[in-house]
């Protein structure tokens, strides 16, 4: 097990290392770069972009530099710990980390309880429905799960702030309200935030919860059905712990295979949700980044996405592999 472990943990080398040249060619390869992005916005302006500020800006990000150049330099920076200072965004010139020190522990404290509330949710449902399958119940979360699978979360997100809003007049974007938007955190602060924290929270676990239900209830079908559960049936063991030394544990496996993008999603969370929400997470800042090709930031933010990934995806293989005892990974 600890040399297969050493193995894949040496693989994942390599594919960090092309992962990080696919990211850089990704934002890199459009026509332009940021200092185009740059004039282009002054001149939407009216206004005229200042010869001396473009040089600054030219050797400050190595834009003047073989794209080579410019990845030696981002990658090595990267490995360091140092992230560099964003280009474009209204975080322009401050340090990424300091970027996301402000938005990653808002974004993983979100995807994290979001995501607890589909496990503890969607698992207990999917058993049950498969254990009384055809039954009102089984219909009626049937449903349930086909319905939260076709709507999406962004769009849900905009009926749902429609409907509060239309029934009550209140306003459900953001995490925090205009009084506690800036300030110092605080009990009051917290409280806010508590206050508005449940319209993400519904949203995301209802797409969640409901993908989850479906994926429990087949996989908990198909084992139902198993050679071994008719033979432990046969020998008369009862039907509760039945259930639960054998198909009830080999159902978890897709709950452990999620912590593979669990991970990145606590950094990134859902983009389209954040952007109609106005959360203060890390998504809508890194399409902002993306779309004005602000590599410093939006490169470390998608190379913590591939890292958190690669780390999610081995430790989802070591838990199925002790979960799952069927499971080998010698090959």
């Amino acid at each position: 097990m600890i040399h297969v472990l050493a193995r894949r943990i040496m693989i994942l080398i390599p594919m960090l290392f092309a992962l990080s040249v696919i990211i850089f060619a990704v934002i890199e390869l459009p026509p332009g770069d940021y200092l185009t992005t740059y004039i282009a916005a002054m001149e939407s302006r009216g206004l005229q972009a200042d010869e001396a500020e473009i040089s600054r800006i030219q050797r400050l990000y190595a834009l003047d530099r073989p794209m080579y150049v410019r990845y030696v330099r981002w990658i090595s920076g990267f490995l360091r710990g140092d992230l560099g200072r964003a280009m474009a965004t209204e975080y322009a010139g401050k340090r990424v980390t300091d970027i996301l020190a402000e938005r990653v522990p808002l974004t993983m404290g979100i995807a994290l309880v979001s995501t607890i509330l589909v496990w503890a949710i969607a698992v207990p449902i999917g058993i049950h429905s498969a254990t009384h399958q055809y039954s009102a119940a089984d219909y009626f979360f049937t449903f349930v799960g086909f319905f939260g699978l076709a709507v999406p979360n962004f769009l849900f997100a905009i009926v749902l702030m429609w409907v509060v809003y239309d029934f009550t007049g209140f306003g459900i974007t953001g995490l925090f309200s205009l009084k506690y938007h800036d300030a110092p955190w605080s009990l009051a602060k917290l409280a806010d935030l508590l206050k508005n924290v449940w319209v993400p929270l519904l949203v995301l676990a209802t797409a969640g919860t409901a993908g989850m239900i479906r994926i429990v209830r087949g996989n908990m079908l198909d084992e139902l059905h198993q050679p071994y559960v008719e033979t432990a049936r046969a020998k008369g063991l009862s039907e509760r712990r039945l259930l639960w030394k054998y198909p009830i544990r080999i159902t978890f496996n897709p709950v452990v295979s999620t912590i593979g993008w669990m991970l990145p999603a606590m950094v990134g969370g859902e983009v389209l949700v954040a952007i109609v929400l106005n959360l203060e997470t890390v998504g809508p800042i890194l399409l902002e980044a993306v779309l004005s090709q602000d590599m410093q930031l939006a490169g470390s933010i998608l190379m913590i996405l591939s890292v958190l990934t690669v780390i999610g995806t081995l430790i989802s293989d070591l838990g199925l592999v002790w979960l799952d005892p069927r499971i080998r990974y010698d090959a």
